[in-house]
């Protein structure tokens, strides 16, 4: 069976989420950024061979969410988040989805700031699924970048989220719980300003539409605040 595309993720407002990039950016140009980094997931969405599942991170959100999934296959569907931590509203969503009448087994859950992952990581993905029950893709932060399953999550609610101990307590769980476990090579999502200019030489090959506009958005904000920096020591 095809594997599913999960795309768990914030509908980007003013002041909502990415809160370390808009303390450097401002709330406006941080929706910007959130803005950019949700069209390269939907990129991904959009060219994903099988079934794929936006899950906004509230019910509220669930019509915006339709529209967006109109541009996809007819393999798309929305499914909102419940409320709690990211653990919890992963267990249930994952039961959710493999509760479902078509059977879903393999899922890969990503989120929307990794614009890194390429085709090849989703192909590593898919093949370490067929001999492990778990595969990770590791953040260089501590974090994690991609989690995907063929059996149902371990109760994750009580994982460290949103701290850089979540790589190793996550892999240790799943090793211990699910049996099998692969961990691919790391990879980063867009936390810190830093990780936003590093998009600058991460994308600058990238022929991808979404990741050329923010690349070319990336090295803008770069030069203007490289030209206010000036300006103000002048």
């Amino acid at each position: 069976m095809d594997a599913t595309l999960v795309l768990v993720h914030k509908k980007p407002e003013l002041g909502v989420g990415k809160q370390r990039l808009a303390t450097r950016f401002g709330t406006e140009l941080t929706l910007q950024i959130a803005q950019a980094l949700l069209a390269c997931a939907f990129e991904d969405a959009a060219e994903w061979p099988g079934p794929v599942v936006l899950a906004p991170a509230s019910q509220n959100d669930e019509r915006w969410a339709w529209a967006r999934a109109k541009r996809f296959s007819s393999q798309c569907k929305v499914v909102p988040q419940i409320s709690g931590n990211l653990g919890q509203r992963l267990n249930v969503l994952d039961d959710t989805l493999r509760h479902e009448k078509n059977k879903r087994t393999q899922l890969i859950y990503i989120g929307s700031d990794s614009p890194g992952l390429r085709p090849e990581d989703y192909a590593a993905v898919k093949a370490g699924l067929h001999e492990n029950n778990a595969v990770l893709i590791p953040a260089t932060d501590g974090g994690v970048v991609l989690m995907a399953n063929r059996s149902r999550w371990p109760g994750l609610s009580k994982l460290p989220w949103s701290t850089d101990r979540l790589g190793i307590a996550l892999s240790q769980l799943c090793q211990v719980e699910m049996g099998s476990v692969k961990k691919l090579q790391k990879g980063y999502d867009v936390d810190e300003p830093e990780d936003f200019f590093r998009l600058i030489d991460t994308l600058k090959n990238d022929d991808r539409p979404a990741r050329r506009a923010l690349c070319a958005f990336a090295s803008d904000v770069a030069l203007m605040l490289k030209i206010s920096h000036n300006n103000k020591h002048a």
